[in-house]
């Protein structure tokens, strides 16, 4: 039994209530999909947190830029992770800031479990945004009908289960090309040997599927939970809009899920 989480945008509130719900729930294992920081008002708390509490974390796009330099970012997001690597450098406590810049050092870009799910052999990868590009390429829903052919590349790029975020839209890709929101399956997936999918959990700082409250998934022998969860996202936006160099924006779209 293992929890994934993903996107948490530097928003401690969300983080919180997630680690919470995990922990309710008698869940050991915490895998992240990176973003850990980017858009948000708490970036070292959520660094903190998830190297404390997951087994591991792989890369993600916002986690580069903080680290090494923004690639393709829109002006918001670029003057984000400026002011979050600011924060970061500025910290007193040399050994703790230390830690955390060494932990986005080392983030690898993909992981790979090969574990008994009940009864299912699976091998699961972890990348951040897609199997073929695991930093920065976006699977969207839609792709499944404007554009088949990519959705059927990035499927020969897996053996067989590919947790990714990213696009913070939760739902289940299938090889037909097909993709299934969460409520058209019930809330859960039956991870099965004969069958390859690219399952997008969500996020849990920055929901963008016009549902604000926050997102991720845990898995259960071959079942993957999706689960959403409510959170004081008022208190997360009143930060930003106190942080002159976090754009408006990054608070506002919190309270509407996009």
């Amino acid at each position: 039994m293992f929890a994934v989480v993903s996107d948490i945008h530097s928003n401690i509130e969300a983080l919180s209530v997630v680690l919470a719900d995990i922990e309710k729930r008698g869940i050991q294992k915490i895998y992240c999909l990176g973003d850990v920081v980017g858009y948000g008002p708490n970036p070292t708390e959520c660094l903190d947190l998830i190297i404390d509490r997951s087994e591991w974390c792989v890369l993600g796009n916002h986690d580069y830029a903080v680290f090494y330099e923004p690639t393709n970012f829109n002006y918001g997001a670029e003057q984000a992770s400026f002011w979050t690597r600011d924060v970061m450098e500025t910290d007193t406590d040399r050994a703790r800031s230390d830690k955390r810049w060494r932990f986005l050092g080392e983030l690898p870009m993909r992981r790979t479990l090969e574990t008994q799910l009940g009864p299912t052999k699976a091998t699961v990868d972890f990348v951040h945004a897609s199997p073929r590009r695991p930093i920065n390429e976006y699977i969207f829903p839609d792709d499944v009908y404007t554009n088949p052919a990519k959705v059927r590349v990035l499927f020969e790029r897996i053996p067989h289960i590919c947790f990714v975020g990213h696009t913070h839209m939760p739902g289940v890709f299938l090889d037909e090309p097909d993709f299934y929101l969460p409520d058209e399956l019930g809330g859960a997936y039956p991870i099965i040997e004969e069958e390859k999918a690219i399952i997008n959990i969500g996020s849990v700082g920055q929901p963008r599927d016009k549902d604000n409250r926050a997102s991720y998934v845990y898995v259960e022998e071959n079942k993957v939970h999706f689960v959403r969860l409510e959170y004081d996202f008022e208190t997360t936006m009143k930060k930003i809009y106190a942080i002159d160099r976090l754009d408006n924006f990054h608070a506002e779209r919190l309270r509407d899920g996009r």
